[in-house]
């Protein structure tokens, strides 16, 4: 009786210790997260802060985060020197377009390999999925040379002519199909009539929107961020995206800080944005790829 009563008098003091050591463990988890989002952060945040230095204040060491005497000479300077609103406009224009081709091409191909029983479709799955682990590099010389044929350069559509279907758009659509859309729920929507294209439009579509979302972020910041592809197939300065228009405040022996940390600071404003529009979506559209019911 007394061993029941000291174990009893144990357990709460247990939990308690236990419980103790659950928030410290999460605390430590938060504090260090907390911290590696400052590192992470804080280069974009000296961008931003060079961005109104004076080149005398740039070479300064220790260097400060808060320019002692903030200047607008370098954005004058950009906009005066460089076509950098053509540029982004560019990239914008280029971004946008291979975001909505990838979000259709995935989006159609995705549900065609999830929910069609061919067998077929799944060696084009598997050959999809082999495309996803050969560099874009490798193809790129002879997609110039079509581009070339098709007299697409220093244009939008020799542009897009690498950027139109994603490997990985595919995969993120099929995934999200199979274990998001039962096929009961096809099964039902054929039994009462429903086309293929009504299903796909009506039903498919609004349930893998958080899916889309996630796609539709993956596929701009691969555009917006893409440089070998537009640096071959654009020569003319106002053909330039602003990644190969960025390369240009660089030469052989010197770099321009200060106009370049400017004109990357302009550039940092539609990425973010469209970030911010979709970052729910992204979240839950990676977050649930590959889950089951």
């Amino acid at each position: 009786m007394t061993q029941t009563i000291a174990a009893s008098n144990a357990h709460p003091k247990a939990g308690g210790r236990m419980r103790t050591k659950g928030k410290l463990i999460d605390f430590s988890i938060d504090v260090f997260l907390f911290c590696f989002s400052i590192l992470m952060i804080l280069p974009l945040v000296f961008l931003v802060s060079n961005a109104f230095k004076t080149p005398q204040e740039m070479l300064a060491w220790p260097p400060r985060l808060i320019p002692s005497d903030p200047t607008l000479e370098n954005f004058r300077s950009v906009l005066a020197d460089t076509p950098l609103p053509l540029w982004i406009f560019n990239s914008v224009a280029f971004s946008t377009l291979s975001m909505v081709a990838i979000v259709i091409t995935s989006a159609i191909a995705g549900y065609v390999l999830a929910k069609f029983p061919f067998r077929s479709l799944n060696i084009i799955f598997i050959l999809v999925l082999a495309t996803a682990i050969v560099p874009f590099e490798v193809y790129m010389i002879p997609l110039y040379f079509q581009a070339q044929a098709l007299g697409v350069l220093n244009s939008l559509w020799g542009l897009l002519l690498g950027y139109l279907v994603m490997s990985f758009g595919i995969f993120l659509v099929r995934q999200n199909v199979m274990h998001s859309i039962p096929d009961e729920l096809l099964e039902a929507a054929r039994i009462d009539g429903a086309g293929e294209f009504w299903i796909f439009w009506k039903i498919v579509l609004p349930l893998l929107r958080g899916a889309l979302g996630a796609l539709a972020v993956l596929a701009f910041f691969q555009a917006w961020t893409s440089f070998a592809w537009p640096m071959i197939v654009t020569t003319t300065r106002d053909s330039y995206t602003i990644e190969v228009g960025l390369a240009l405040f660089q030469t052989g022996f010197t770099v321009d800080l200060g106009r370049l940390s400017a004109a990357s600071a302009a550039v940092l404003v539609p990425s973010i944005t469209l970030f911010v529009i979709l970052r729910r979506n992204f979240v839950q559209g990676v977050a649930s790829t590959g889950m089951k019911e």
